[in-house]
């Protein structure tokens, strides 16, 4: 597995090798704010904090958790924070301190949130006023001892800040009043403290963990991806360079990828802090906030996934609103439909291309170029830097010839060092240094990969293998969909068979027969979907990725209710 095809398609300003620090990921901040003291590090509804203030702060933390909360190196600390200054100054403050970081989805329920802090052993949490009592009524059955709390209006300018208290009222029902004493702490009294003398550890950046990142759980219960601090700053330098028109210290960008989500980290958080850029961020996505703050903000980089650019390209507002400082996007986290790319590079006059990654991989492992070579339609793109790739057969695990399918491995030293505790698990996946996705996929003779589904996801009717990708495709060329999945559901005679879940445009009339004749023109008949149902949205993850298992798993429930009485 030597060959190496695309790195000829690489322009002259991507090396194929990058040279990369030995400095633990805090160090990237440290650096930020000696360079780029009085530049806005980020930016959130109004407010806006310096450099030189996003890293004391984070120091203040670093010192509180060491002196008052006795963490130490390689002890768990959790933050469970939507995107807003506080969640970037625990992240590094945990860091600073020595400690390690456990991303949490705020958006976790008690059981949810109890499996992972048993699962990491986190010592302490970071969290919102509001999920303070989710998190107490958790605590005696974890190794938490210590919440730091804070709350959304602690970062907004006046008088937002004064009004946001009855607007989260008004959202939630609560109001929540926390003491700074016994296990609980407010982020507020500990930024006004005095920092004291940190510990300093020597780190070794290829061993030592800096992120515990909980997989989402598709298959059993989720697993805490280990990132080293090399896998962390490997990937943020690969994809700087693949953004080689981009000058530190000048860009600015949009961060509503949740940083609780490696991809919003990595490529929002981190290469924000590496390249001194500005973070405009967004606690959460809403098409006509988003398309506001474009408006006024300007960003010029805009990672995302394929939902958020759908959510704006079908606002019905979305023509009042200057986008056209978006200069460049990569999208990840499911595949983007060419249709999307093409109308969103027209609204803006930037270019979107798609890109491929997963969380033990940091996660980009993939991307199509985004200057000055052109790209292939429905392509992943090519690797990274310093990064391998190959696809292999399913049946023998050999390497299988270009334009076959197969599973897509991958090496490069942005690959996890493993699963939190799970070496079983950890070995089925990681096999001599290369990662063994999961994903089905081939590669042209020239290096750009395809992916053509999940080895769980592809369906088998009737003894043909179908994969739900190709059929989404096909379905968003329809113009009155918004948003579709394919997925095989069980079927007594063919196995499974395919059901595609759509949203159409407000006001469509378009009916399941008319759906049916458009999909049947551009697909084999074995193809076609047999079952389809109208939905108003569509289940997804946090960074918007749609939920197949989800509806798989409704669709079995039906299946068994059915059955039940007819019995």
């Amino acid at each position: 597995m030597e060959s190496k095809p695309w790195l000829d398609l690489y322009p002259k300003e991507i090396p194929a090798k990058l040279d990369y620090t030995e400095e633990p990921i805090q160090e990237y901040l440290v650096h930020a704010a000696n360079e780029f003291p009085e530049k806005i590090a980020i930016h959130f509804l109004g407010k806006e904090i310096t450099y030189k203030q996003l890293y004391e702060e984070a120091l203040s933390v670093a010192s509180y958790l060491q002196q008052s909360l006795n963490i130490q190196k390689d002890d768990r600390v959790a933050i469970m924070l939507p995107n807003s200054p506080q969640a970037v100054i625990s992240y590094f403050g945990i860091l600073m301190a020595g400690g390690i970081v456990v991303q949490t989805n705020p958006l976790y329920t008690e059981r949810e949130l109890e499996y992972q802090m048993k699962d990491s052993g986190a010592k302490a949490i970071i969290t919102l006023d509001i999920l303070y009592p989710r998190v107490t009524k958790v605590m005696p059955q974890t190794n938490i001892q210590h919440i730091i709390v804070t709350a959304i209006k602690d970062y907004l300018p006046f008088p937002k800040n004064l009004v946001y208290p009855f607007i989260q009222k008004k959202q939630y029902g609560i109001v929540v009043k926390v003491k700074h004493e016994g296990h609980s702490h407010l982020l507020t009294q500990i930024l006004k403290s005095n920092p004291k003398e940190l510990t300093q550890y020597d780190f070794n950046v290829e061993e030592d963990i800096a992120l515990l990142q909980y997989t989402g759980g598709t298959t059993g219960s989720p697993k805490g991806v280990m990132l080293t601090h090399k896998n962390l700053s490997a990937n943020t330098c690969m994809s700087e360079a693949w953004l080689y028109k981009c000058k530190p210290g000048e860009e600015s960008i949009l961060g509503i990828l949740p940083f609780f989500h490696v991809y919003g980290m990595t490529t929002v958080m981190i290469l924000s802090i590496k390249m001194a850029c500005k973070m405009i961020l967004l606690p959460k996505f809403d098409a006509l906030t988003t398309l506001k703050t474009i408006h006024k903000q300007r960003p010029t980089l805009f990672p995302g996934a394929p939902t958020i650019y759908i959510g704006l390209l079908n606002h019905p507002d979305l023509q009042k609103y200057d986008l056209s400082s978006i200069d460049s996007c990569i999208s990840g986290s499911a595949p983007l439909p060419v249709e999307v790319q093409q109308k969103f590079e027209e609204i803006t006059g930037g270019k979107l291309v798609e890109g491929y990654g997963l969380s033990e991989a940091s996660p980009v492992t993939h991307s199509n170029f985004l200057w000055d070579v052109p790209r292939v339609k429905g392509s992943i793109g090519v690797p990274y830097p310093d990064t391998d790739a190959a696809v292999l057969s399913v049946e023998t695990g050999e390497p299988v010839p270009i334009g076959e399918i197969g599973e897509i491995v991958i090496k490069g030293p942005q690959i996890m060092k493993g699963y939190w505790n799970r070496p079983k698990e950890t070995d089925e996946v990681l096999k001599d240094g290369w990662l063994y996705t999961g994903d089905l996929g081939y590669m042209d003779k020239k290096g750009h990969f395809y992916i053509v589904d999940r080895k769980k996801d592809m369906i088998i009717a009737g003894g043909f293998n179908i994969y739900p990708r190709e059929i989404e495709e096909v379905l968003y060329e329809h113009p009155d969909v918004v948003e579709a999945v394919a997925a095989g559901i069980p079927d007594p005679y063919r196995g499974e068979t395919v059901k595609a879940y759509i949203v159409l445009k407000e006001g469509s009339k378009v009916t399941e027969e008319e759906m049916n004749q458009f999909a049947r023109k551009f697909l084999a008949a074995y193809k076609a979907p047999r079952l389809f149902e109208f939905r108003k949205e569509l289940p997804k993850t946090a960074i918007g990725k749609i939920l197949r298992r989800t509806l798989v798993e409704e669709e079995k429930l039906k299946i068994e209710e059915e059955r039940k009485k007819q019995a």
